[in-house]
């Protein structure tokens, strides 16, 4: 009997996004695949170390003790640019860090993300840029990690999931409102179309997963008074009142829910992170990233106008 992933979380994850690569591919950008692959088998027994979403990843599959081994609620499968001789260290990491991901697609120097769909995935995590750009240009939902591993506490299972509004929950078609004719005209279309909810923007469909899981652990704290709640989602955004109501009604209206929201109006997000302290934060713009992959796992969804190629080059020549 084949094993289905419609009714599960599917998530990919590139080697990159899991594990510190950076001794690895230094070798492979300096001395070329030859001398990658022979620094790959000479060090097949060294564990890799912690990479920018390896804590999201560990305590998201730690949701699987919620469901029967054999059938878990959350699925992670490697989508790898390795071949799968070079990948055996990769695997080898993963069964040495004891992380349940027995499942992986290693194509040699190819982008692995035309099999998002076909393994029904709501997120693919890499720090390759042109992987992540070619997958959102697609259609699919998929961000570049920035930032550090941070110190993962192995006996705590606590989630906590931190999204950006525009461009990555909901479209940026309001964003480009903004872009075009400023703050003012921004609030009035907003204030105007408070009743109307957004188009999904390319990560609402990992959100409605998300609520998932948390439903799933509601029905174990009815039946279990001392569960702990472990999943904990925030809405972290720019927007302010007025602008604020719109987005409230567009998470009721596809019928999704986060458990804060921070509506910060221009206010430095990573000072928010500095207490919120989440796991791994999504947002549209690297301008707001800057700061808080300082000290934030971070996530950059290239989706939108924000992001198209002449956006980003003046952006970069702004800095």
């Amino acid at each position: 009997m084949s094993y289905e992933l419609a009714n599960r979380l599917v998530i990919g994850i590139a080697s990159s996004a899991l594990f510190d690569l950076a001794e690895a591919d230094a070798v492979f950008r300096e001395q070329g695949e030859e001398s990658y692959r022979a620094y790959q088998e000479e060090h097949l027994h060294d564990t890799l170390g912690k990479g920018v979403a390896f804590s999201f990843i560990r305590r998201l599959l730690s949701l699987n003790d919620l469901s029967s081994p054999d059938d878990p609620l959350v699925e992670v499968i490697v989508l790898s640019r390795n071949d799968p001789d070079t990948g055996l260290r990769v695997m080898r990491s993963i069964q040495s860090h004891g992380l349940p991901i027995s499942r992986a697609i290693f194509m040699q120097g190819r982008s692995p993300y035309h099999f998002m769909p076909a393994l029904n995935m709501s997120l693919f995590l890499s720090a390759n840029e042109t992987d992540v750009r070619e997958a959102v240009a697609l259609g699919l939902p998929a961000g570049r990690v920035l930032g550090p591993a941070t110190t993962d506490e192995a006996d705590d299972q606590d989630l906590r999931i931190a999204f950006d509004f525009d461009g990555v929950l909901a479209d940026d078609a309001s964003e480009r409102v903004y872009q075009a004719d400023g703050i003012e005209v921004f609030r009035s279309h907003e204030t105007m179309n408070a009743a109307t909810p957004h188009d999904p923007g390319p990560l609402r469909d990992f959100l409605a997963s998300l609520n998932r899981l948390q439903q799933r652990e509601e029905v174990e704290r009815a039946g279990d008074p001392d569960y702990k709640i472990r999943v904990h989602v925030s809405l972290v955004t720019a927007r302010n009142a007025p602008a604020h109501e719109r987005a409230v009604r567009s998470l009721k209206g596809w019928g999704v829910t986060v458990n804060d929201a921070f509506f910060l109006g221009g206010i430095d997000k990573s000072t928010i992170m500095g207490v919120l302290k989440p796991h791994i934060f999504f947002d549209d713009q690297v301008g707001h990233l800057a700061g808080t992959s300082l000290n934030t796992p971070s996530v950059h969804v290239p989706f939108g106008k924000m992001n198209e190629p002449d956006r980003v080059e003046s952006a970069e020549a702004r800095r």
